[in-house]
């Protein structure tokens, strides 16, 4: 569960945030020896630059949804594996006591391609439990110990890759917070040289106050132009 409060403090892409702190840097070097006069020290942007890398070569949200997706799609393939396995089963039940006997009921199988991912490991550990108390009854349909063998190993390979799924939407949800929370302290390094900067060339240099600006969206840069024009 996310944290209360928790949300990204710029409204542009990370993208952009990177590419603007890492333009501000290079303006920041430039005015080293002003910045000082403001408590910002070379050994302060190295620091910056530090976290710039760190923010760089973290995965982003794409990626991560990316490689959910495929372990969500591994899940989907073991469960066709185990509905496959359960419906073999089940021909052989109907065969013998057609699907509206107590017999047929008992393995819980109604509205299979409808169950949720729990209710179908139950109904495939139950399939496996009720058969192999029916093995004599059913013998002569050809069911045996291998058929329920394969219902119960697809139902422990479906529950693995259940929970292979839910790390990976656990891991997305921690690297997405991660990202927030570095992102925003970044954002907070971008707002700092940009006050400094600006401070700094207020009423001295309009072009370099104006490389210290920072615009929250293109709107603001579309008015910034008009007021130019």
């Amino acid at each position: 569960m996310r944290k209360q409060g928790f949300y990204r403090k710029h409204n542009f892409p990370d993208a952009d945030l990177y590419a603007m702190v890492v333009e501000r840097l290079k303006y920041a070097q430039r005015d080293l020896k002003e910045m000082k006069s403001f408590g910002m020290t070379a050994a302060k942007l190295k620091a910056i630059q530090a976290r710039a890398l760190t923010f760089y070569n973290l995965p982003n949200d794409d990626e991560l949804v990316g490689n959910q997706m495929v372990f969500t799609d591994k899940k989907y393939d073991k469960a066709n594996l185990l509905k496959a396995a359960i419906r073999a089963v089940m021909t052989r039940v109907a065969m013998k006591y057609g699907q509206r006997s107590g017999r047929y009921r008992a393995y819980g199988t109604a509205k299979l391609s409808d169950m949720t991912d729990a209710q179908l490991l139950f109904c495939g550990r139950r399939v496996a439990r009720v058969g192999r108390k029916q093995l004599n009854l059913l013998a002569d349909t050809g069911l045996n110990e291998n058929a329920l063998m394969r219902v119960q190993k697809a139902a422990t390979e479906f529950e693995k890759a259940m929970n292979i799924q839910q790390d990976k939407i656990a891991e997305r949800d921690i690297a997405v917070e991660k990202r927030v929370t570095l992102g925003n302290q970044f954002y907070d390094d971008l707002i700092k040289l940009s006050d400094i900067g600006k401070s700094i060339w207020d009423n001295q240099n309009k072009t370099y106050y104006e490389q210290y600006a920072v615009y929250e969206s293109n709107n603001e840069q579309k008015k910034k132009r008009k007021k130019k024009d």
